[in-house]
């Protein structure tokens, strides 16, 4: 089911997932996680600062505890063109 924000744009889900594994990498981190779906997910977050051992080792710790849900957002061009493809007009 569609998610409407405040400007009545419509999101669709794409993944919701527990995160399993968290690795961190010189520029951010990776995190895995199995969802709902039985699906495995892979979420690769890159920063665009330093950050020290200790600040990394905090942050992989609370990403190891969280929950990711994931939507886009359908834009209006995209939804009618969805709409013909779906419901093609007959040609006699």
């Amino acid at each position: 089911m569609a998610e409407t924000d405040r400007g009545g744009n419509e999101y669709v889900p794409v993944a919701e997932f527990e995160i399993d594994t968290v690795r961190p990498s010189p520029t951010g981190f990776s995190l895995e996680g199995r969802g709902g779906d039985g699906a495995e997910y892979l979420l690769e977050m890159h920063l665009d600062m330093p950050i020290d051992r200790r600040t990394r080792t905090v942050l992989a710790e609370m990403l190891s505890q969280s929950e990711w849900r994931m939507a886009r957002r359908l834009r209006r061009g995209l939804r009618s063109r969805r709409a013909r493809r779906a419901h093609p007009a007959t040609r006699s």
